[in-house]
């Protein structure tokens, strides 16, 4: 079938994002495409910053945010309702181009189904083929015309499946600073310049919060002997997240005494959209596994990732040997090296964490000046301009459509 006439003053642009993190991206692209076709129509799946950007938003993004293999089972029939639904509303709307951003699971198969009928698809995000099987590149070469990479390693995997692939560059390289400036991020925050500043991310679903909050909070309270001057700051990433967290931190505070001073006191700051900041105010981090990882590496603080996932995932991903990284935690995969400790499963407990970041904010200074340094070689790497970058391959791609 051959591919629909592009009208370049009707420009039928359909994205879709499952996650908080995707709704970031797609907002940068849709803001770069605008500009260079500002009457084109954005429309799809996608959060508060992507219909800020002017997306025409049919569903929105957080209906598609589920993690982990029996979680994605427990919601199968209704994603595939949801996915049917949208495929046939993007078969009647034929967009120009159908730009999937991260979502593999949900967004594979209906590039799929898009590109048999003629329209021109790009996975934006590859999925961790350094982790997981290379084959499965091959894979998502039959749905996707081109990834959209933010990882210098990806390229090359899919380049040896024959697939197009474009090292693009991380937007949020983009946006942090290159060198880290504690004192004015607590300042934006209005947090004391002295004592000692501890980030805590549990992560952003509610599964997430409730296996890693706990452990998380109760580490805290154990660095209070040492750190009587500490303080938290937990970045949230809605106010649903905000909320849960804070009941399990009233919980925590029931069980340990200076959790309950810290809040009394004034010293945990718990609030929506302040991640970067919080980061790069922070002495030391303790956070989930994901994006915010690479935020913490970008903002150069030393961190602890913990990751906790249900029985049954943990269970099928040990069994058949599903991932093949040496490492979970993408700095560390960047690195090539256990750039921060990492403690999965079993290993998640508050004791390991609480020793962790007790090394984590013993560092000498010459240490510190080392971890440092390395994050900044591979912030340096990712820093691409990210955004133009993408709408450029998207361009490409619909100006190779036009032309054929």
């Amino acid at each position: 079938m051959t591919a629909p006439q592009r009208d370049a003053a009707a420009l039928r642009i359909a994205l879709v994002a499952g996650e908080a993190s995707g709704d970031v991206l797609g907002a940068g692209l849709i803001d770069e495409l605008r500009i260079r076709y500002p009457d084109a129509q954005f429309a799809g799946v996608g959060g508060a910053h992507m219909r800020a950007a002017g997306l025409e938003a049919w569903w929105p993004s957080d209906a598609l945010a589920v993690m982990g293999l029996s979680e994605v089972l427990t919601h199968l029939p209704r994603l595939l309702r949801l996915r049917a639904s949208l495929r046939q509303r993007l078969f009647e709307w034929r967009p120009d181009v159908f730009i999937g951003i991260d979502a593999p699971d949900f967004n594979l198969r209906l590039e799929r189904a898009l590109k048999q009928r003629g329209i021109p698809t790009i996975h934006y995000v590859s999925p961790s083929v350094w982790a997981w099987r290379a084959s499965r590149a091959a894979k998502i070469g039959s749905s996707a015309d081109r990834v959209l990479c933010l990882f210098p390693m990806e390229p090359a995997i899919y380049a040896s499946h024959g697939v197009d692939a474009v090292f693009v560059g991380h937007p949020l390289a983009d946006r942090m600073p290159l060198h880290a400036d504690r004192a004015a991020r607590r300042q934006e925050l209005g947090i004391a310049p002295q004592g000692t500043l501890l980030a805590v991310l549990p992560g952003s679903r509610r599964s997430e919060i409730e296996r890693l909050a706990p452990a998380f909070l109760d580490a805290a309270s154990m660095l209070l002997d040492r750190h009587p001057d500490l303080r938290l700051v937990a970045p949230m990433a809605s106010e649903r997240s905000r909320a849960h967290f804070e009941n399990l931190f009233e919980q925590a505070a029931a069980r340990h005494a200076g959790l309950a001073l810290l809040r009394s006191s004034g010293r945990l700051l718990v609030r929506v959209d302040i991640t970067p900041s919080a980061l790069g105010a922070a002495d030391a981090a303790v956070l989930a596994s994901g994006t915010a990882a690479l935020e913490a590496m970008l903002a150069k603080v030393p961190t602890v990732v913990g990751y906790v996932v249900a029985p049954a995932t943990a269970w099928l991903v040990r069994s058949f040997g599903l991932i093949r990284s040496r490492y979970y935690s993408l700095p560390n995969v960047l690195a090539d090296a256990p750039l921060m400790p990492e403690l999965l499963q079993e290993d998640c407990t508050a004791r390991k964490i609480a020793a962790a970041l007790e090394a984590a904010l013993a560092m000498t200074p010459t240490a510190l000046a080392q971890y440092v340094e390395r994050c900044s070689t591979i912030h340096r790497t990712l820093r691409c301009n990210a955004n133009v970058r993408a709408a450029d391959a998207v361009s490409e791609l619909l100006d190779r459509g036009a032309a054929r």
